[in-house]
């Protein structure tokens, strides 16, 4: 069984706005190392349509971007992608698969069917599986900025406090820091 790991960028005051973040080729070699030790990636339908809308057009060359970019989009064109909605079910986009029914047997499905691990990316959706207790890892890229807004890292809150062992936090030139934590059982 592989590892359910949710990554994101959030600031200093819990913003995971993604306008937000620094984007820059050492944020991208970060995600780019992340998605490459993953399996699959795991969305909301929301954040799979804001990907859908601009990843695959980089991967085709039909956007100018620079190489560390151009680099994630293609190997986010080859990875499996997995995308939770009760509203779509049809997925264009190369690789694409919904998860349907209940979320705990579907998530918990494809964490058994992937054992290289599987990396969530959906502020909303990580709330969710965190309440059904599946995430296992975590891996934050705090930035150094206070937005001031939201949306907000557990907006609509827990059951209770996640206790998290620190397995790694490693600092970026920009000022943001990688946190790579484990979940305390």
């Amino acid at each position: 069984m592989g590892l359910l790991t949710f990554s994101i960028n959030v600031t200093l005051d819990g913003c995971v706005d993604h306008r937000e973040g620094i984007a820059d080729d050492e944020t991208h070699a970060f995600f780019t190392r992340l998605m490459d030790e993953n399996g699959a990636m795991l969305w909301g339908r929301v954040t799979y349509e804001m990907m859908e809308s601009y990843w695959p057009a980089v991967a085709r060359g039909e956007v100018e971007a620079p190489p560390a970019i151009r680099e994630w989009a293609v190997k986010l064109e080859a990875k499996p992608k997995y995308v939770v909605s009760s509203t779509r079910k049809a997925f264009r986009w190369t690789n694409s698969h919904h998860i349907a029914g209940d979320l705990r047997t579907g998530v918990q499905r494809l964490k058994d069917e992937t054992p290289a691990g599987v990396l969530v990316g959906s502020g909303k959706l990580a709330t969710e599986l965190d309440r059904l207790d599946l995430i296992d890892e975590y891996n934050f890229l705090v930035h150094p900025r206070i937005a001031g807004h939201g949306p907000t890292l557990y907006q609509s809150g827990l059951p209770g406090t996640r206790r998290l062992e620190l397995i790694s936090a490693t600092p970026l030139r920009s000022g943001a820091v990688a946190m790579h934590y484990r979940r305390a059982r």
